[in-house]
């Protein structure tokens, strides 16, 4: 079944908040396998054994956190053509509105598509004003319930995907008739 790597770097402890909300919506599909990893104990063999990851950080100056990014550059930097094909995701916390946080997962998915990850945003509400297109983003730690369901919903379409796209099951595809009427 599916194998799915939850990445993250947190400064303060939101980010990691995030994810571990991210990993409650990957469980939300039946069969995956989900591994949390702090980017600092992570290895390229975490990343090579996944078939999707959900991958965060706050935002650092509007972008993706050095931690993260030297993680690319340094660990994973020979393990290039090794994770093509891979599908995956973002999320980022800011310390306030406007902070960049859209702006950090556009930057962490830019990092993932020249590695070959084949990425997505997710076009579903989880709320009237909550939506996830360039992943999930939290001012500050994920309180307001509209946040964590943006959270679970990102690691619940990932999985998704997953389970359609590497395990073959089609009835997890996000369009089909029997996940339309199944609510959340």
């Amino acid at each position: 079944m599916g194998k799915i790597l939850v990445l993250y770097h947190s400064q303060t402890g939101n980010t990691s908040k995030m994810a571990a909300l991210v990993a409650e919506g990957v469980n939300a599909i039946p069969g995956m396998e989900v591994r949390l990893r702090e980017v600092a104990e992570a290895s390229p063999e975490d990343v090579i054994w996944c078939d999707g990851l959900a991958c965060g950080c706050p935002t650092s100056m509007g972008i993706i956190s050095w931690q993260m990014k030297r993680f690319w550059d340094e660990p994973m930097h020979n393990h290039w053509m090794k994770v093509d094909g891979k599908i995956a995701c973002a999320f980022s916390s800011s310390g306030g509105i406007a902070g960049g946080s859209e702006i950090a997962c556009q930057s962490i998915l830019m990092v993932l598509m020249n590695f070959g990850f084949l990425t997505f945003g997710v076009t579903d509400y989880v709320s009237k004003l909550m939506t996830l297109h360039y992943g999930a983003v939290a001012v500050r730690e994920p309180r307001e319930e509209e946040t964590k369901a943006a959270c679970r919903m990102l690691g619940k379409r990932l999985a998704e995907w997953v389970a359609v796209f590497v395990d073959g099951r089609q009835e997890f595809h996000p369009n089909s008739q029997a996940n339309r009427l199944k609510p959340g």
